[in-house]
């Protein structure tokens, strides 16, 4: 069943299931469950300076093809990547979710997250406008693309957590 042929309301209702399942694995650091949600030929990018323009001709704080998504979380069960050692605590809050289009097999969707950081250095809020390309896979949604503008990131930046 196309996006196009499910009710508005009970769209969106599983839209935002899946955002705020997606937020939790990155929660609870659960990144195999993480990694399960995304396409073959996922991307996920977080922009540095302002909305973002062109990734591959301007700065971005990640820039990842769905290649090296699986290669950054292998090498985190590594154990020998250290910039989740110890692991952060987290927590968000996601509002705002909203279908802004479908553009074929793919649904365009927005929201605000509100992160909360605990870590060794510190705590630190993160604000950011989170777009999606959701797709179905079969009778399940899965990120296509994952686009996260942080509300401060013209600015110096502390390290961050692993996933934003």
């Amino acid at each position: 069943m196309t996006a196009q042929a499910i009710d508005p309301r009970v769209l969106l209702d599983e839209v935002t299931q899946f955002i705020y399942r997606e937020a939790r694995f990155q929660d609870d650091h659960a990144y195999d469950e993480w990694e399960a949600l995304w396409t073959d030929d996922g991307v996920y990018w977080i922009p540095a300076n302002g909305e973002g323009g062109d990734p591959e001709k301007e700065m971005s704080i990640i820039y990842d093809n769905r290649s090296r998504i699986a290669l950054r979380i292998r090498q985190f069960h590594t154990g020998k990547r250290y910039s989740q050692t110890p692991q952060s605590r987290l927590r968000r809050i996601v509002s705002n979710v909203e279908i802004l289009r479908h553009e074929g097999d793919d649904l365009i969707v927005t929201s605000n997250a509100m992160v909360f950081e605990s870590a060794a250095r510190g705590d630190t809020v993160w604000a950011s406008r989170n777009e999606y390309t959701l797709r179905r896979e079969g009778s399940a949604l899965r990120m296509a693309r994952k686009k996260v503008v942080l509300v401060n990131n013209e600015t110096a930046l502390y390290s961050m957590a692993f996933l934003i």
